[in-house]
């Protein structure tokens, strides 16, 4: 067996082994949450419950998705890795909860080192992508093994997309707030932009995407941050499942 497919398949069952320890810890600490509400404090109170129970929501559903996901992985790892020359695992810097970097993981979907020969961020027609890698971002399985930094506790499966740190360094101090929680493989901003490389197109598209676009994301996804909650969650992920899998495979029959 590969040595990539042996370590995943390795990492899935220790990280998913030590899931019900994780879980039985955040479970403590929901409840050592809901004790102290009800002895006073509560709006601050509200949001650590609130982030206690989404912490637990993703330690329980990520292990459970990398369970039942592994034979999908390893059908994609074997995909990535006969498709081109390189890793199967692409691991990139981003800027993660309260502004400290962390290492992102994706299925590799571009040619080797892409990111020192473009810019940050994948523009429309961007001649990096891979046949394969291609598919893969267009239903966003590229980012599943980012449900091993969910597991891990640097990512939440809902929450402002990791960013590079070269345009988290253009973010105003109002916009910085989207970093007082862990980011997020989906985002209420990536769904509303699921088609943003579309956008990026002509000379100007840095222009326009640090002028336009990501000012508008940051503003939707701190709504999102002001406002955390379990429920919340639950109606993004929805949101993304229906744009990213339903709608397509919708319009595919009608075609048909």
């Amino acid at each position: 067996m590969n040595t990539g497919l042996k370590r995943l398949l390795t990492v899935t069952v220790l990280l998913v082994s030590a899931a019900l320890l994780a879980g039985g810890v955040g479970l403590l600490r929901y409840v050592l949450v809901q004790s102290a509400g009800r002895n006073g404090q509560a709006g601050a109170v509200n949001r650590e419950r609130a982030l206690a129970l989404k912490r637990l929501f993703d330690i329980v559903v990520s292990a459970v998705a990398l369970l039942a996901l592994s034979p999908v992985l390893v059908i994609i790892a074997v995909a990535v890795r006969l498709s081109s020359p390189g890793p199967i695992f692409y691991r990139a810097t981003r800027v993660g909860r309260n502004g400290q970097p962390i290492t992102v993981y994706k299925f590799r979907s571009m040619v080797v080192n892409a990111d020192t020969h473009g810019p940050g961020i994948t523009v429309s027609g961007d001649g990096r992508v891979t046949p394969i890698g291609r598919m893969l971002r267009r239903y966003k399985l590229d980012e599943l093994p980012q449900l091993f930094n969910v597991l891990q506790g640097t990512m939440s499966l809902v929450g402002p997309r990791p960013e590079d740190p070269r345009y988290v360094a253009c973010y105003s101090p109002e916009q910085r707030q989207v970093l007082q929680v862990a980011p997020g493989i989906t985002s209420p901003a990536s769904v509303y932009y699921r088609d943003e490389e579309s956008l990026l197109t002509g000379d100007d598209w840095q222009t326009r995407y640090l002028e336009q676009i990501m000012p508008a994301k940051l503003a939707i996804d701190l709504e999102y941050v002001q406002n955390v909650s379990l429920a919340r969650d639950l109606e993004v992920l929805w949101d993304t499942f229906r744009t990213v899998w339903q709608q397509p495979l919708l319009d595919k029959i009608g075609r048909s």
